[in-house]
């Protein structure tokens, strides 16, 4: 008699997947910034990027507003390698006078319970992070703000609708001049996932069923439109209490659930949440057993003043009367109590109400989760996925049935999935707590996290600086210098004969013999060796380190039996030079440590001729000064004609490309290309990037051989990078997040320069266990632990990116030059890309790659890796300038 009845309430699998196909329409609605202002179901950022990662440590304070009761919590997360935690509370009432006042007494009344809190642990001296759990729908800017939506549960504050809480907050605990810092305002859902985060971290999913409802899972970044950037995850805020606030659920809607809506505080809001919470399940047995009576099917249609009062039958009442062996007995007491007297026949049929009731409640929670899991599985393009969804709420920790049908259903729903579902022990305070720990690493590497927008202003004000460079009028004054090199073709395969190659542009120079064969049987043979150059003779006089310079070349030829041979030589000088021709370069200015007197102004080429006069024991005819960018270049252009950009990312970094003449105004002539060796290294030494650079490039560049000179070359390249994650894990250090808090004067650590890039390849390889980073830490005197080694690995991934993204973004103003420059829909073309960090570095040239295809998505580029480009390349370009220049003669 009661399932023909309640036939509505009892809902079928095939229902049941159209409410989850229904909840993942509108979770696609309300992550779309164009569709999210209508969508029902908010899917709010709460800006929480990442999982406890086991890195967390230290002391907290974490206050939760939300339930009914108000708790005060303080954690101690410990760094024993185990990711141990502590947890206190105290917990305070939430009078209905709070709860429905007005908002100033609201936060007097939070502040107040907090300072009680900190005085009975004793804190009040201490400055401690506090994380604010509130558990009602926020529109969050950042981690540290929540403006709210609207409230919800039991709670109708006034005036603190459409402002932030966290403000509101900050003032009460200033006039009651408690010592907290609030770093993290966290919803309860995504509190409950962090806490059972940590201690499972495949847990992405928080899910909360008690008084009110409500879920939140990470979300790939590219998704959600509501906020800047594509790379990475960030936990939403699903809310989906308001599911079914635009008519979406209608059709499953009852009687019962119409006339329970328009009897509570806020009719025709949060409909989904009247149908599952506990809040509200107890009047909707009473309504159901109420209508039952006065149709006569209970209680001999005697109707009670306990079955006419609302509110009369709670939750706790359902949950006792579905108990498995006390349930019948629960059942006769409890409607005794209400006097309603009933038979055995009522209790038997209240109870199996209330079991309807309570089921419908759990399959629709698992259709709703089913449906954030299935999204969960295809953003990771997985056939079948594990995972763990947190869990916290009244209803689900103490209905005596409840858990047990919703992890039934929801295995049914999606069984693609393997869920386990975690309780969490101590509610969202750890949560919250975790959160907050987290806020403080994050907030150190925030800037290193280069959002699309800000790459493409890069990419846009680069382009601009290359034009500047270009034009005779504003060519003086421009960052990105434009040098031309007089280099004005690539090879053809015809260059044949033997030369001589000069490599100069690291704390290493080396001499080569490269032997050039033309024809069907091209092919390019090279001997080497390789000389020091000491500290001393870098940073000495002109003449002696272009002496010992010449010694190194005495030393070679004597050394390959040539020292009588006159040969063609290439002289790459990976320096910045302006050039008159191909064989005239006047150097601009010393970069990578070198600081050799008496140089910058000069034409090395003459210095070099001087320093074999000197020696006077054999003559060389130098026929082109070579940049290393534009030997790059050459040497894949010699295995393929389409390589017109030359790009080095190593020790330094630079780009060189072909131009046409027409846009070259500083060199006479408007037929052919030329070369042009752009020097970008110095982009942004006019300030136009300062809004994008750190306090930690700020303490690089000022520490350097040359303040304020280099500013692009020192955020994106091999020598600069390791003293930039120096610098950030001393101040992490400082802030007790690293090293316990402790940097003693003999550790390494304090040295400039001794945290070297290699070490980020080693520390970034996927291959490299935790166990490994630790002693690459240990090697350089760091006594680190577990979560240090996590830390580090973090710090070196942000920097290292962010040199990628920044690279990248530069070099797509380049490619897309190029593009106009042909007047091409689409171009194809090849890069000849040299350097250690893209070389070597686990993900540097991924990201890069990356970055262009994303800036530059008209530009189809091909990296061809280059083998020897300052020497081949050097060998080539003077067989090319020989080529052209019998070609004039002719």
């Amino acid at each position: 008699q009661v399932d023909r009845y309640l036939y509505q309430l009892r809902l079928s699998d095939d229902v049941l997947l159209d409410v989850t196909a229904r909840f993942q329409a509108e979770m696609v609605k309300g992550l779309g910034r164009d569709t999210n202002p209508t969508a029902a179901v908010k899917m709010l950022p709460s800006f929480v990027r990442s999982l406890p990662d086991g890195s967390e440590k230290g002391d907290f304070l974490a206050v939760d507003l939300g339930g009914s009761q108000f708790r005060a919590h303080q954690v101690k997360v410990f760094d024993d390698g185990k990711q141990s935690s502590q947890l206190e509370s105290k917990f305070y009432p939430t009078p209905k006078e709070v709860t429905q006042g007005n908002g100033a007494e609201l936060f007097d009344y939070i502040a107040d319970c907090l300072s009680d809190f900190m005085e009975t642990k004793n804190l009040k001296h201490k400055k401690l992070p506090l994380g604010f759990t509130f558990s009602f729908p926020c529109k969050q800017t950042k981690l540290e703000e929540g403006v709210l939506l609207a409230w919800t549960k039991h709670f109708r504050v006034r005036g603190v609708q459409d402002t932030d809480v966290v403000s509101s907050l900050r003032r009460a605990l200033q006039k009651h001049q408690a010592n907290v810092d609030v770093l993290a305002l966290v919803n309860d859902t995504v509190g409950t996932m962090m806490t059972c985060g940590y201690d499972d971290q495949r847990c992405e999913v928080g899910l909360i069923i008690g008084t009110g409802t409500n879920a939140c899972y990470m979300e790939e970044m590219r998704h959600i439109s509501l906020v800047e950037g594509d790379e990475g995850r960030m936990c939403i805020n699903t809310e989906w209490g308001a599911f079914g606030d635009d008519g979406a659920l209608d059709d499953l809607r009852t009687e019962f659930d119409r006339e329970l809506d328009l009897g509570s505080l806020n009719p025709g809001k949060q409909l989904f949440e009247k149908m599952i919470s506990s809040l509200y399940l107890g009047e909707l047995v009473r309504l159901i057993l109420l209508k039952m009576t006065k149709e006569g099917l209970l209680f001999n249609g005697k109707v009670s003043t306990a079955l006419l009062t609302k509110g009369k039958i709670e939750m706790k009442h359902v949950s006792a009367m579905e108990k498995y062996k006390e349930g019948l007995s629960n059942t006769k007491e409890i409607l005794t109590e209400l006097n309603l007297f009933p038979s055995e026949e009522d209790c038997v049929a209240v109870q199996h109400v209330c079991t309807i009731v309570s089921f419908r409640s759990a399959n629709l929670c698992a259709a709703a989760l089913a449906a954030i899991l299935t999204r969960l599985r295809e953003n990771k393009k997985l056939l079948r996925m594990r995972t763990t969804v947190g869990i916290d709420g009244g209803l689900y920790k103490t209905h005596p049935k409840y858990a047990k049908r919703l992890h039934k259903v929801v295995r049914r729903l999606v069984p693609t999935c393997d869920v386990r579902f975690l309780l969490s022990e101590s509610g969202s305070g750890r949560g919250a707590a975790m959160v907050t720990a987290r806020r403080r690493l994050d907030a150190a590497l925030a800037p290193f996290l280069l959002p699309p927008g800000v790459l493409r202003e890069v990419r846009d004000k680069m382009r601009a600086e290359l034009e500047y460079g270009l034009k005779r009028e504003t060519q003086g004054q421009a960052t990105v210098k434009m040098l031309p090199t007089y280099v004005c073709g690539t090879p053809d395969g015809t260059e044949k004969g033997k030369f001589l190659a000069l490599d100069l542009g690291g704390t290493n120079f080396r001499v080569l013999l490269v032997k050039i064969k033309s024809g069907r049987r091209r092919s390019v043979q090279m001997y080497n060796k390789i000389f020091a150059i000491p500290l001393e003779i870098m940073q000495g006089t002109g003449e002696e380190l272009f002496d010992h310079i010449v010694q190194c070349i005495a030393d070679f030829l004597e050394y390959m039996g040539i020292k009588g041979a006159r040969l063609p030589l290439g002289f790459t000088f990976s320096f910045p030079c302006r050039q008159a021709s191909i064989d005239k370069g006047t150097l601009v200015g010393w970069t990578k440590g070198f600081k050799a007197t008496d140089c910058e102004g000069e034409d090395v080429v003459d210095m070099l001729r001087e320093a074999i006069r000197r020696r006077n024991e054999f003559d060389l005819d130098i026929v082109a000064v070579v940049n290393d960018t534009v030997g790059t270049m050459m040497t894949c252009g010699y295995e393929d004609p389409n390589c017109e950009i030359g790009l080095i990312a190593g020790t330094g970094t630079n780009v060189c490309y072909m131009e046409d003449m027409k846009n070259i105004e500083i060199v006479e002539g408007n037929e052919g290309k030329m070369c042009i060796n752009t020097e970008w290294g110095a982009f942004g030494d006019n300030g136009c990037i300062d809004h994008i650079r750190t306090k930690y490039d700020r303490e690089v560049d000022e520490g350097s051989l040359n303040p304020g000179k280099q500013r692009y070359e020192k955020m994106t390249s091999g020598m600069y990078l390791g003293e930039i994650v120096r610098q950030i894990l001393i101040d992490l250090t400082k802030q007790g997040l690293l090293f316990r808090g402790h940097i003693s004067e003999s550790q390494s650590l304090r040295k400039r320069g001794v945290f070297e890039t290699k070490f980020l390849s080693q520390i970034e390889s996927d291959r490299l266990a935790l166990l490994q980073v630790r002693r690459i830490l240990q090697q350089l005197g760091l006594d680190s632990t577990c979560e240090d080694s996590i830390i580090v690995k973090e710090v070196c991934g942000a920097v290292s990116r962010r040199a990628a993204r920044l690279c990248g973004a530069g070099l797509a103003a380049v490619v897309e030059k190029k593009r106009e420059n042909r007047g091409v829909e689409r171009l194809q073309i090849t890069v000849g890309v040299d350097g250690t960090l893209y070389k070597l570095h686990p993900h540097f040239s991924r990201i890069l790659r990356e970055t262009v295809k994303e800036l530059a998505p008209q530009c189809d580029v091909t990296f061809m890796l280059s083998e020897d480009g300052s020497g081949k390349g050097a060998a080539l370009i003077t067989a090319v300038a020989k080529r052209l220049h019998n070609v004039g003669q002719k």
